[in-house]
C-alpha cells in the first residue's frame, strides 16, 4: 500500500515518540531516534524540491528574454571573418552568433550576393555592416533591441 509522504509525516507528529516521557526503553528510544531521522531527512528533501523548483522557474523565466541573432557570412578560410569573431567577443552574451557558410550549395544566394564583401552581418534579419565590425553601431543596435525588450 502506498502512503502518502504527507501522511507519514503528520504520523510522525501525532505518535510522538514516547522516550520522552521516560517509559520505553533504549531500542524504542533508536528506533523513536530513526524516525526523527527520517523526518528530518524528508524536511530537507522537501526544502530541496523546493528549491530545485524555484530554480527551475527563475531559469525558464529568465530564458524567455530572447537574445537578438547576429548572422555572420563567411567562407573558410576568411582571416577577416576571424579577425571580427575576436573583436566581438566582449559582446558575446548579448546576442546569439550563427554562422552562414555562402559556399555551401543551399547558400548559393548568399553566395551571389557577398562573395566579394564578407565578412557579412546582419541582426534580426536585417543587414548591419560588412568588412568589418562597426563595434559602436552593432553595439547600439545591440542597446536598442534590448530596450525594446524589456
Amino acid at each position: 500500500m502506498l502512503i502518502s509522504p504527507i501522511f507519514e509525516f503528520s504520523s510522525f507528529f501525532f505518535n510522538l515518540p514516547s522516550s520522552l516521557d521516560g517509559r520505553k526503553g533504549a531500542q524504542t528510544a533508536a528506533s523513536e531516534t530513526t524516525q526523527v531521522k527520517m523526518i528530518w531527512l524528508w524536511c530537507n528533501r522537501v526544502q530541496g524540491v523546493q528549491h530545485t523548483f524555484g530554480l527551475l522557474f527563475r531559469k525558464n523565466y529568465a530564458s524567455k528574454k530572447t537574445l537578438p541573432v547576429l548572422t555572420l557570412f563567411t567562407k573558410d578560410p576568411c582571416p577577416l571573418c576571424d579577425e571580427a569573431k575576436e573583436v566581438l567577443k566582449p559582446l558575446k552574451n548579448r546576442f546569439i552568433l550563427q554562422e552562414v557558410d555562402i559556399t555551401l550549395p543551399e547558400n548559393s544566394a548568399w553566395y551571389d550576393r557577398y562573395k566579394f564583401d564578407i565578412p557579412v552581418f546582419h541582426l534580426n534579419g536585417q543587414f548591419l555592416m560588412m568588412h568589418k565590425v562597426n563595434f559602436s553601431k552593432l553595439e547600439k543596435n545591440l542597446k536598442k533591441l534590448e530596450q525594446q525588450n524589456n
